[in-house]
């Protein structure tokens, strides 16, 4: 039995049962003197799987994930590729378990076609420029158990998520050719409404023809994603996707890199009754930490922000539903406190302040994701 099921396990027989059974609230009061020993214990005990991390943008161009980066809080992390949030001894000091490496494919490769093209190019630097160019570090898993099988042996597991349902080129030969490769959630849109789904990103554009939500088309993506196994990301949707993709789907949905509209106004955040539907679906909000997402009005984002986005999600849709989506190297700013992935333990601590217990850690970092994972591939095997 490997230690996070241990945790698990242990946290489920314990006196702290009632507590944990409270899914909306953390399992006890605030704290304030929590020592480095618990917070070390946590971060060794604990799967953390982070559903969204953007680094490939940069293997892809040639940047060894390997080699010790830096980040400075100053540089753009789309334009310097020297500034990194992400390599792999700040994962290691993070307690990284699982990392989903985004297969980012920009708008901008519509234009000609060329999205197929470049969805494979990112696919493939996830398979060859991090996972083989580092077997000692990293290996490739395209389900829960290869998840954990990877943590059992010390390994970093490296996934695959499809950033940009324009990826597909509008085909289902294409989508089950992703998935293949191990491609296992895709993110219905990105910035840009494509021909079968509306985008968050554009819906006040008056030049952009939008859908209403899915098109019947989109409704078939989603069916069929539902059947191969993998995951419907709604990161990036229309209010209108989401609520068509709910509909739609007969597996529950994840929000890779999302927080709470509540909070922080804006489009790329779920609001409450999205949430909710989210969760009554058995589907897990992974909360950003962009700072423009966690924090508004213009004051600095803090670790605080982000406690308090996990906070709201708790509430909303209870502790078996929400999780963690950085956006690493995916975002120019990053609150203080959590700037790269070598910080996890800043936020494990801050979770422990404010009351989780060590089992609802276990949930929030990774024992929900990997539940979800379950489910949907579930569903596939009944689909066959």
């Amino acid at each position: 039995m490997n230690s996070f099921v241990c945790l698990i396990t242990a946290a489920a027989l314990g006196t702290s049962l009632a507590a944990a059974q409270n899914t909306h609230a953390p399992a006890g009061p605030a704290r304030q003197n929590v020592s480095e020993a618990e917070v070390a214990a946590v971060t060794r005990a604990t799967l953390l799987i982070d559903t969204h991390n953007d680094i490939t943008s940069k293997t892809v161009e040639g940047l060894d994930i390997g080699l010790p980066g830096h980040w400075d809080g100053i540089s753009n992390p789309e334009t310097d590729r020297a500034s990194t949030m992400t390599d792999t001894r700040r994962l290691r000091q993070g307690g990284v378990g699982a990392v989903f490496f985004a297969a980012y494919v920009a708008s901008s490769y519509v234009q000609g076609n060329h999205s197929a093209n470049r969805a494979l190019q990112m696919i493939d630097t996830v398979r060859h420029d991090i996972v083989a160019a580092h077997p000692n570090d990293y290996v490739l898993a395209t389900s829960a158990d290869q998840i954990e099988a990877a943590h059992r042996q010390g390994k970093i597991a490296a996934l695959i998520g499809i950033e940009g349902g324009h990826a597909i080129e509008d085909s289902l030969r294409l989508l089950r050719d992703y998935y293949a490769l191990g491609v296992r959630y895709m993110t219905l849109t990105h910035t840009n409404t494509n021909d079968w789904a509306d985008s968050s990103g554009d819906m006040n554009d008056p030049k952009v023809a939008h859908h209403g939500g899915l098109t019947p088309f989109g409704r078939e993506v989603v069916g069929e994603m539902n059947r191969l196994g993998m995951m419907v990301d709604i990161s990036h949707v229309a209010d209108d996707t989401f609520w068509s993709a709910l509909d739609a789907s007969r597996a529950p949905m994840i929000a890779s890199h999302s927080s709470c509209r509540a909070l922080t106004n804006v489009p790329r955040n779920m609001t409450d009754p999205m949430i909710a539907a989210l969760a009554k679906k058995g589907g897990v909000i992974q909360i950003n930490f962009y700072c423009s997402f966690v924090q508004q009005g213009g004051k600095p984002a803090t670790l605080g922000d982000v406690v308090d986005h996990i906070d709201h999600a708790v509430k909303i849709a209870g502790i078996e539903h929400v999780g963690i989506g950085s956006d690493f190297d995916g975002i120019e700013c990053a609150p203080t406190g959590l700037k790269t992935v070598a910080d996890f333990p800043h936020l494990t601590r801050a979770l422990l302040e404010r009351g989780y217990s060590h089992h609802q850690i276990a949930l929030l970092y990774g024992g929900n994701t990997l539940r979800l994972m379950r489910q949907v591939e579930a569903v596939a095997r009944a689909s066959r």
